[in-house]
């Protein structure tokens, strides 16, 4: 399973966190995009090249509210970012909508909520059947 991560400044010090826990998760090949320090940075330059970098697998967006990534992350075509603050709103994320990038305002949750979250969006399978067409409908034409 491919994943990509990134943040911004104010997530930087969660991505690290979750990069560790991500290298004992078997069958992940994780990409981390940066940023690397916590100096100031332009949140949507990450969430652009993970966006451009996501052709299969799963995004991981961090920066201080996930609001920034978020709205930037879903001016991608078939990218469907998913601000999240629990494990129920992942789940529902993933099962309903889809989701392929998981937003997390860093701020706001604490590393292990953050853990859970991603092991929640990873173990999450999206449920098909009525949800497809909704998931079609998100697309503009």
């Amino acid at each position: 399973m491919n994943i990509y991560i990134a943040s911004d400044h104010a997530g930087w010090e969660l991505k690290t966190s979750i990069v560790e826990f991500l290298k004992k998760w078997d069958g992940v090949v994780l990409t981390d995009l940066g940023t690397n320090t916590p100096e100031s940075v332009n949140y949507t330059d990450y969430a652009h090249q993970l966006c451009s970098n996501l052709k299969s697998g799963f995004g991981i967006l961090i920066c201080g509210s996930g609001n920034g990534m978020c709205m930037a992350a879903n001016k991608w075509p078939d990218v469907r970012a998913a601000l999240c603050w629990d494990t129920d709103i992942v789940r529902l994320a993933r099962a309903h909508n889809n989701a392929n990038v998981l937003c997390l305002p860093a701020r706001f949750i604490s590393t292990k909520n953050a853990i859970d979250m991603v092991s929640a969006f990873m173990e999450t399978e999206f449920e098909g059947g009525r949800h497809v067409q909704r998931v079609e409908g998100i697309k503009l034409n």
